[in-house]
Protein backbone atom coordinates (compact mmCIF):
# COMPACT_ATOMS: atom_id res chain seq x y z
CA UNK A 1 0.00 0.00 0.00
CA UNK A 2 1.18 3.42 -0.52
CA UNK A 3 2.35 6.05 1.93
CA UNK A 4 0.01 9.04 1.91
CA UNK A 5 0.92 12.25 1.08
CA UNK A 6 0.59 16.20 1.04
CA UNK A 7 1.42 18.67 -1.72
CA UNK A 8 2.86 21.90 -0.51
CA UNK A 9 2.14 24.80 -3.49
CA UNK A 10 2.04 28.73 -3.51
CA UNK A 11 -0.42 31.08 -5.36
CA UNK A 12 3.16 31.98 -6.92
CA UNK A 13 6.82 31.73 -7.20
CA UNK A 14 9.43 32.84 -4.39
CA UNK A 15 6.13 32.09 -1.42
CA UNK A 16 8.44 29.59 0.53
CA UNK A 17 7.54 26.31 -1.45
CA UNK A 18 11.03 25.23 -1.08
CA UNK A 19 11.44 26.35 2.52
CA UNK A 20 8.82 24.92 3.89
CA UNK A 21 9.43 21.74 2.25
CA UNK A 22 12.89 20.89 2.73
CA UNK A 23 12.74 21.96 6.60
CA UNK A 24 9.42 19.69 6.74
CA UNK A 25 11.49 17.14 4.75
CA UNK A 26 14.46 16.92 6.97
CA UNK A 27 12.69 17.46 10.32
CA UNK A 28 10.91 14.80 9.72
CA UNK A 29 13.70 12.27 8.13
CA UNK A 30 15.07 13.21 11.79
CA UNK A 31 12.06 11.58 13.49
CA UNK A 32 12.43 8.52 11.91
CA UNK A 33 10.57 8.74 9.21
CA UNK A 34 10.77 7.19 5.95
CA UNK A 35 10.29 10.30 3.62
CA UNK A 36 10.28 9.89 -0.03
CA UNK A 37 10.08 13.72 -1.99
CA UNK A 38 8.60 14.44 -4.89
CA UNK A 39 8.93 17.65 -7.38
CA UNK A 40 6.15 18.83 -9.38
CA UNK A 41 7.19 19.90 -13.09
CA UNK A 42 10.38 19.65 -14.74
CA UNK A 43 12.89 20.95 -12.25
CA UNK A 44 16.61 18.95 -11.39
CA UNK A 45 17.89 21.20 -9.23
CA UNK A 46 15.14 21.25 -6.04
CA UNK A 47 15.37 16.79 -5.93
CA UNK A 48 18.50 16.97 -5.30
CA UNK A 49 18.04 19.17 -2.39
CA UNK A 50 15.01 16.77 -1.61
CA UNK A 51 17.63 13.98 -1.68
CA UNK A 52 19.72 15.26 0.83
CA UNK A 53 17.36 15.79 2.88
CA UNK A 54 15.76 12.78 3.01
CA UNK A 55 18.40 10.36 2.44
CA UNK A 56 16.52 8.79 -0.08
CA UNK A 57 16.10 9.58 -4.14
CA UNK A 58 12.63 11.14 -5.03
CA UNK A 59 10.98 11.94 -8.43
CA UNK A 60 9.33 14.47 -10.66
CA UNK A 61 5.69 13.98 -11.54
CA UNK A 62 4.57 16.39 -14.15
CA UNK A 63 1.07 16.07 -15.83
CA UNK A 64 2.15 17.99 -19.28
CA UNK A 65 4.42 15.44 -19.88
CA UNK A 66 3.44 12.51 -18.07
CA UNK A 67 0.40 10.13 -19.06
CA UNK A 68 -2.23 9.24 -15.87
CA UNK A 69 -0.56 6.17 -15.96
CA UNK A 70 2.63 6.31 -15.50
CA UNK A 71 1.85 9.65 -12.61
CA UNK A 72 -0.08 6.70 -11.37
CA UNK A 73 2.98 4.12 -11.52
CA UNK A 74 5.93 6.56 -10.12
CA UNK A 75 3.68 7.36 -7.01
CA UNK A 76 3.10 3.82 -6.67
CA UNK A 77 6.41 3.22 -6.48
CA UNK A 78 7.44 6.32 -5.01
CA UNK A 79 5.21 5.31 -2.11
CA UNK A 80 5.93 1.94 -1.35
CA UNK A 81 8.44 1.80 0.78
CA UNK A 82 7.78 5.18 2.50
CA UNK A 83 5.98 6.91 5.61
CA UNK A 84 4.96 9.92 4.04
CA UNK A 85 5.49 11.50 0.90
CA UNK A 86 6.45 15.34 0.47
CA UNK A 87 5.52 17.14 -2.77
CA UNK A 88 6.61 20.47 -3.30
CA UNK A 89 5.24 22.22 -6.34
CA UNK A 90 6.00 24.32 -8.80
CA UNK A 91 5.17 28.21 -9.69
CA UNK A 92 1.56 28.89 -8.58
CA UNK A 93 -0.97 26.11 -7.40
CA UNK A 94 -2.60 26.10 -10.92
CA UNK A 95 0.00 27.32 -13.44
CA UNK A 96 0.16 25.37 -16.60
CA UNK A 97 0.11 24.70 -20.13
CA UNK A 98 -2.03 23.60 -22.92
CA UNK A 99 -2.45 20.21 -24.75
CA UNK A 100 -0.80 18.12 -21.52
CA UNK A 101 -0.76 14.40 -21.96
CA UNK A 102 -2.23 14.09 -17.95
CA UNK A 103 -2.96 17.81 -17.53
CA UNK A 104 -1.47 21.05 -17.77
CA UNK A 105 1.52 20.80 -16.00
CA UNK A 106 -0.20 22.02 -12.49
CA UNK A 107 0.57 21.05 -9.14
CA UNK A 108 -3.27 21.22 -9.16
CA UNK A 109 -3.16 18.28 -11.40
CA UNK A 110 -1.21 16.03 -9.53
CA UNK A 111 -3.01 16.40 -6.23
CA UNK A 112 -6.15 15.93 -7.99
CA UNK A 113 -4.94 12.43 -9.82
CA UNK A 114 -3.29 11.17 -6.63
CA UNK A 115 -5.89 12.35 -4.03
CA UNK A 116 -3.53 14.20 -2.27
CA UNK A 117 -4.33 17.44 -0.19
CA UNK A 118 -2.98 20.68 -0.51
CA UNK A 119 -0.52 22.63 1.97
CA UNK A 120 -0.39 26.00 1.33
CA UNK A 121 2.36 28.19 1.35
CA UNK A 122 1.50 31.22 1.82
CA UNK A 123 3.99 34.54 1.37
CA UNK A 124 2.15 37.25 3.51
CA UNK A 125 4.34 40.31 3.10
CA UNK A 126 3.20 42.82 2.36
CA UNK A 127 -0.35 41.98 3.39
CA UNK A 128 -2.80 41.05 6.30
CA UNK A 129 -6.14 40.53 6.18
CA UNK A 130 -6.36 40.38 2.28
CA UNK A 131 -4.25 36.74 2.90
CA UNK A 132 -7.99 35.37 3.33
CA UNK A 133 -9.00 36.85 0.52
CA UNK A 134 -6.48 35.26 -1.43
CA UNK A 135 -6.68 31.97 0.32
CA UNK A 136 -10.16 31.75 -0.60
CA UNK A 137 -9.80 31.92 -4.19
CA UNK A 138 -6.92 28.86 -4.22
CA UNK A 139 -9.33 27.09 -2.10
CA UNK A 140 -12.56 27.62 -4.21
CA UNK A 141 -11.10 27.34 -7.68
CA UNK A 142 -10.99 23.48 -8.43
CA UNK A 143 -13.13 21.44 -6.71
CA UNK A 144 -11.04 18.74 -7.82
CA UNK A 145 -8.11 19.90 -5.00
CA UNK A 146 -8.85 19.95 -1.47
CA UNK A 147 -6.57 22.77 0.43
CA UNK A 148 -6.14 21.13 3.86
CA UNK A 149 -4.21 23.92 5.41
CA UNK A 150 -2.10 27.27 5.27
CA UNK A 151 1.60 27.87 6.37
CA UNK A 152 1.44 31.67 6.16
CA UNK A 153 5.68 33.01 5.13
CA UNK A 154 7.21 36.11 6.00
CA UNK A 155 5.47 37.54 8.85
CA UNK A 156 6.33 40.83 9.96
CA UNK A 157 5.33 40.37 13.89
CA UNK A 158 3.01 39.09 16.18
CA UNK A 159 0.37 41.69 15.25
CA UNK A 160 0.74 40.75 11.28
CA UNK A 161 0.65 36.92 12.32
CA UNK A 162 -2.56 37.68 14.41
CA UNK A 163 -4.30 39.20 11.93
CA UNK A 164 -3.08 36.74 8.77
CA UNK A 165 -4.40 33.94 11.35
CA UNK A 166 -7.67 35.35 11.86
CA UNK A 167 -8.69 35.48 8.19
CA UNK A 168 -7.22 31.99 7.81
CA UNK A 169 -9.88 31.07 10.78
CA UNK A 170 -12.64 32.44 9.17
CA UNK A 171 -12.53 30.08 5.96
CA UNK A 172 -12.55 27.04 8.51
CA UNK A 173 -8.94 26.24 7.49
CA UNK A 174 -6.04 25.50 9.93
CA UNK A 175 -3.20 27.31 10.06
CA UNK A 176 -0.36 24.78 10.75
CA UNK A 177 1.98 27.45 11.28
CA UNK A 178 3.75 31.02 10.52
CA UNK A 179 7.14 31.90 9.39
CA UNK A 180 8.40 34.96 10.48
CA UNK A 181 10.88 36.98 7.50
CA UNK A 182 14.35 35.10 8.30
CA UNK A 183 17.17 35.45 5.69
CA UNK A 184 19.33 33.34 7.46
CA UNK A 185 17.75 30.00 5.77
CA UNK A 186 17.83 31.16 2.16
CA UNK A 187 20.01 28.94 0.29
CA UNK A 188 22.36 30.26 -2.70
CA UNK A 189 20.76 30.93 -5.70
CA UNK A 190 22.13 31.65 -9.84
CA UNK A 191 21.13 30.94 -13.42
CA UNK A 192 18.88 28.39 -13.41
CA UNK A 193 17.65 27.93 -9.89
CA UNK A 194 19.34 27.23 -6.16
CA UNK A 195 23.05 26.71 -6.43
CA UNK A 196 23.34 22.69 -7.12
CA UNK A 197 22.79 20.77 -3.82
CA UNK A 198 26.30 18.88 -4.22
CA UNK A 199 27.76 22.41 -4.47
CA UNK A 200 26.28 24.13 -1.66
CA UNK A 201 28.80 24.48 1.18
CA UNK A 202 27.72 23.09 4.25
CA UNK A 203 24.07 21.57 3.03
CA UNK A 204 23.64 19.17 5.75
CA UNK A 205 24.13 22.01 8.21
CA UNK A 206 21.79 24.51 6.20
CA UNK A 207 18.97 21.55 6.59
CA UNK A 208 18.93 20.94 9.91
CA UNK A 209 18.80 24.76 10.67
CA UNK A 210 15.71 24.62 7.99
CA UNK A 211 14.60 22.17 10.02
CA UNK A 212 14.33 23.56 13.18
CA UNK A 213 13.19 26.57 11.88
CA UNK A 214 9.80 24.31 10.53
CA UNK A 215 9.70 22.46 14.01
CA UNK A 216 9.83 26.12 16.01
CA UNK A 217 7.00 27.61 14.32
CA UNK A 218 4.98 24.67 12.09
CA UNK A 219 2.70 22.21 13.77
CA UNK A 220 4.66 19.10 12.08
CA UNK A 221 2.50 16.28 13.67
CA UNK A 222 -0.85 18.09 12.16
CA UNK A 223 0.99 18.05 8.85
CA UNK A 224 1.66 14.83 8.75
CA UNK A 225 -1.84 14.01 10.18
CA UNK A 226 -3.41 16.07 7.34
CA UNK A 227 -1.16 13.38 4.44
CA UNK A 228 -3.92 11.13 2.54
CA UNK A 229 -3.88 9.53 -0.68
CA UNK A 230 -5.92 7.96 -3.21
CA UNK A 231 -4.55 4.29 -4.08
CA UNK A 232 -2.25 3.81 -7.07
CA UNK A 233 -1.78 1.14 -9.50
CA UNK A 234 2.27 0.20 -10.17
CA UNK A 235 1.17 -0.60 -13.94
CA UNK A 236 4.93 -1.22 -15.52
CA UNK A 237 3.84 -1.08 -18.91
CA UNK A 238 3.58 2.44 -18.08
CA UNK A 239 7.00 3.42 -17.27
CA UNK A 240 9.77 4.87 -19.75
CA UNK A 241 11.51 2.13 -21.77
CA UNK A 242 15.08 2.08 -21.40
CA UNK A 243 17.27 3.72 -24.98
CA UNK A 244 19.57 0.69 -24.59
CA UNK A 245 20.87 -2.27 -22.18
CA UNK A 246 23.91 -0.58 -20.80
CA UNK A 247 23.92 3.03 -20.75
CA UNK A 248 26.85 5.23 -19.51
CA UNK A 249 25.39 8.44 -18.15
CA UNK A 250 27.69 11.42 -17.32
CA UNK A 251 27.24 12.65 -13.89
CA UNK A 252 29.24 15.03 -11.94
CA UNK A 253 28.83 19.08 -11.79
CA UNK A 254 28.88 19.82 -15.38
CA UNK A 255 26.30 16.88 -15.94
CA UNK A 256 24.07 16.48 -13.36
CA UNK A 257 20.26 17.08 -15.20
CA UNK A 258 19.46 13.59 -15.28
CA UNK A 259 15.76 12.61 -13.98
CA UNK A 260 15.54 9.86 -10.96
CA UNK A 261 12.54 8.89 -12.73
CA UNK A 262 14.38 7.23 -15.97
CA UNK A 263 17.47 5.79 -13.99
CA UNK A 264 14.90 3.57 -11.77
CA UNK A 265 12.11 3.24 -14.39
CA UNK A 266 15.39 1.91 -16.80
CA UNK A 267 16.66 -0.16 -13.81
CA UNK A 268 13.55 -1.64 -13.26
CA UNK A 269 12.87 -3.55 -17.16
CA UNK A 270 16.55 -4.58 -16.56
CA UNK A 271 18.92 -1.77 -18.10
CA UNK A 272 22.03 -1.06 -16.25
CA UNK A 273 23.13 2.12 -15.93
CA UNK A 274 27.43 3.22 -15.33
CA UNK A 275 28.46 6.66 -14.32
CA UNK A 276 31.29 8.33 -15.22
CA UNK A 277 32.68 11.86 -14.68
CA UNK A 278 34.30 13.88 -17.49
CA UNK A 279 35.52 16.77 -14.50
CA UNK A 280 37.13 13.94 -13.33
CA UNK A 281 38.56 13.04 -16.91
CA UNK A 282 37.00 9.61 -17.39
CA UNK A 283 35.89 8.20 -20.86
CA UNK A 284 32.41 6.23 -21.62
CA UNK A 285 32.91 2.86 -20.65
CA UNK A 286 33.72 1.35 -23.89
CA UNK A 287 31.72 -2.06 -23.01
CA UNK A 288 28.12 0.43 -22.78
CA UNK A 289 25.94 -0.09 -25.43
CA UNK A 290 24.64 3.56 -25.50
CA UNK A 291 26.40 7.44 -23.70
CA UNK A 292 24.00 9.54 -22.33
CA UNK A 293 25.48 13.22 -21.60
CA UNK A 294 22.96 15.18 -18.92
CA UNK A 295 21.98 18.97 -19.38
CA UNK A 296 24.12 20.75 -16.59
CA UNK A 297 26.07 23.42 -16.42
CA UNK A 298 29.12 22.95 -18.45
CA UNK A 299 29.30 26.53 -19.50
CA UNK A 300 30.54 26.66 -15.64
CA UNK A 301 33.49 24.06 -16.59
CA UNK A 302 34.20 24.38 -19.97
CA UNK A 303 37.67 25.48 -18.72
CA UNK A 304 37.98 21.78 -17.02
CA UNK A 305 36.60 20.50 -19.75
CA UNK A 306 38.22 21.74 -22.63
CA UNK A 307 41.63 19.88 -21.51
CA UNK A 308 40.50 16.59 -20.12
CA UNK A 309 41.73 14.85 -23.21
CA UNK A 310 40.63 11.19 -21.71
CA UNK A 311 36.92 11.99 -21.84
CA UNK A 312 37.04 13.56 -25.28
CA UNK A 313 39.00 11.12 -26.82
CA UNK A 314 37.16 8.59 -25.59
CA UNK A 315 33.86 9.66 -26.48
CA UNK A 316 34.85 10.32 -29.82
CA UNK A 317 36.12 6.70 -30.13
CA UNK A 318 32.70 5.71 -28.82
CA UNK A 319 30.97 7.75 -30.80
CA UNK A 320 32.67 5.39 -34.43
CA UNK A 321 30.65 2.36 -33.13
CA UNK A 322 27.91 3.63 -30.58
CA UNK A 323 25.15 5.91 -30.15
CA UNK A 324 25.96 9.36 -28.42
CA UNK A 325 23.08 11.35 -27.17
CA UNK A 326 23.06 15.07 -24.98
CA UNK A 327 20.71 16.96 -23.83
CA UNK A 328 21.24 20.29 -23.32
CA UNK A 329 24.39 21.02 -21.65
CA UNK A 330 25.44 17.66 -22.54
CA UNK A 331 24.53 18.83 -26.33
CA UNK A 332 26.74 22.08 -25.82
CA UNK A 333 29.50 19.59 -25.23
CA UNK A 334 29.22 17.33 -28.15
CA UNK A 335 29.93 20.40 -30.71
CA UNK A 336 32.95 22.24 -31.47
CA UNK A 337 32.90 25.25 -29.34
CA UNK A 338 31.76 26.46 -26.13
CA UNK A 339 32.13 30.25 -25.02
CA UNK A 340 32.19 30.86 -21.76
CA UNK A 341 30.60 33.85 -19.25
CA UNK A 342 33.70 35.97 -20.05
CA UNK A 343 34.05 35.41 -23.84
CA UNK A 344 36.74 32.68 -23.82
CA UNK A 345 36.14 29.96 -26.26
CA UNK A 346 36.51 26.41 -25.36
CA UNK A 347 36.86 23.22 -27.89
CA UNK A 348 34.56 20.39 -27.02
CA UNK A 349 34.26 17.24 -28.75
CA UNK A 350 33.85 18.20 -32.46
CA UNK A 351 30.86 15.96 -32.96
CA UNK A 352 28.56 17.79 -34.15
CA UNK A 353 29.12 21.26 -36.57
CA UNK A 354 27.53 23.46 -33.21
CA UNK A 355 29.19 26.23 -31.15
CA UNK A 356 27.49 27.72 -28.23
CA UNK A 357 27.93 30.93 -26.36
CA UNK A 358 27.06 31.81 -22.77
CA UNK A 359 28.60 35.37 -22.90
CA UNK A 360 25.69 35.65 -24.88
CA UNK A 361 22.58 35.12 -22.81
CA UNK A 362 18.71 34.58 -23.83
CA UNK A 363 16.17 32.39 -21.47
CA UNK A 364 14.86 29.80 -23.20
CA UNK A 365 11.93 28.10 -20.96
CA UNK A 366 8.73 26.11 -21.68
CA UNK A 367 7.63 22.48 -22.66
CA UNK A 368 8.06 21.06 -25.88
CA UNK A 369 6.68 18.76 -28.06
CA UNK A 370 9.59 16.86 -30.01
CA UNK A 371 8.87 14.73 -33.25
CA UNK A 372 11.86 12.37 -34.13
CA UNK A 373 12.86 13.04 -37.67
CA UNK A 374 14.74 9.60 -37.90
CA UNK A 375 14.77 6.34 -35.91
CA UNK A 376 16.78 7.02 -32.74
CA UNK A 377 17.26 5.00 -29.68
CA UNK A 378 14.52 7.12 -28.27
CA UNK A 379 12.38 5.76 -31.05
CA UNK A 380 11.32 5.62 -34.23
CA UNK A 381 11.60 8.27 -36.58
CA UNK A 382 8.00 10.27 -36.24
CA UNK A 383 7.53 9.21 -32.62
CA UNK A 384 6.52 12.39 -30.14
CA UNK A 385 8.42 13.11 -26.99
CA UNK A 386 7.36 15.95 -24.52
CA UNK A 387 9.61 17.45 -22.38
CA UNK A 388 11.18 21.21 -21.86
CA UNK A 389 13.87 23.15 -22.63
CA UNK A 390 15.43 25.91 -20.01
CA UNK A 391 18.36 27.14 -20.50
CA UNK A 392 20.47 30.60 -21.18
CA UNK A 393 23.15 29.76 -23.74
CA UNK A 394 22.85 30.77 -27.67
CA UNK A 395 23.50 29.21 -30.99
CA UNK A 396 25.89 30.90 -32.86
CA UNK A 397 26.54 27.90 -35.47
CA UNK A 398 24.64 24.93 -36.15
CA UNK A 399 24.60 22.75 -39.18
CA UNK A 400 23.62 19.30 -39.68
CA UNK A 401 20.29 17.00 -39.95
CA UNK A 402 17.68 18.06 -37.55
CA UNK A 403 17.16 15.73 -34.39
CA UNK A 404 13.72 16.54 -34.49
CA UNK A 405 11.08 18.97 -35.16
CA UNK A 406 9.96 20.90 -32.06
CA UNK A 407 7.47 23.33 -30.93
CA UNK A 408 6.59 25.02 -27.83
CA UNK A 409 3.22 24.40 -25.88
CA UNK A 410 1.39 27.46 -27.28
CA UNK A 411 2.58 27.48 -30.81
CA UNK A 412 1.88 25.06 -33.56
CA UNK A 413 4.88 25.94 -35.24
CA UNK A 414 7.96 23.34 -35.89
CA UNK A 415 11.12 24.32 -36.31
CA UNK A 416 14.21 21.82 -36.39
CA UNK A 417 15.75 21.43 -32.97
CA UNK A 418 19.23 19.90 -32.13
CA UNK A 419 21.47 18.44 -34.83
CA UNK A 420 22.60 14.37 -35.83
CA UNK A 421 26.00 12.89 -37.40
CA UNK A 422 26.17 9.13 -37.70
CA UNK A 423 25.73 7.95 -34.21
CA UNK A 424 25.76 11.41 -32.37
CA UNK A 425 22.53 13.75 -31.22
CA UNK A 426 22.07 16.13 -29.30
CA UNK A 427 19.58 19.02 -28.41
CA UNK A 428 18.02 21.26 -25.88
CA UNK A 429 15.27 19.43 -25.51
CA UNK A 430 14.88 17.45 -22.05
CA UNK A 431 12.88 13.90 -22.64
CA UNK A 432 10.79 13.99 -19.40
CA UNK A 433 7.38 11.35 -20.09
Amino acid sequence: MSAPGILIAAARSGSGKTTLALGLMRALTRRGMRVTAVKCGPDYIDPAFHAAATGREGINLDSWAMEPGLIAALAARAGAEADIIIAEGAMGLFDGAPEGAGGTGASADIAALLGWPVLLAHDASGQAQTAGAVIRGLASHDPRVKITGVVANRLGSDRHRRLVAESVAALGLPLFGALPRNDAVKLPERHLGLVQARETEGLDARLNALADFVEAHVDVTAIVKAASSAPQADDASAMPKPPAQRIAVARDAAFSFFYPHHAQSWRSQGAELVFFSPLADEPPPQDADLCWLPGGYPELHAGALAPAECFLSGLRRFAQSKPVHGECGGYMVLGRLLTDADGRAHLMAGLLELETSFASRKLHLGYRIAVLSADHCLGPKGRILRGHEFHYATVTREEGEAFALVRDAYSPTQSPSGRRAGLVSGTFFHVVG
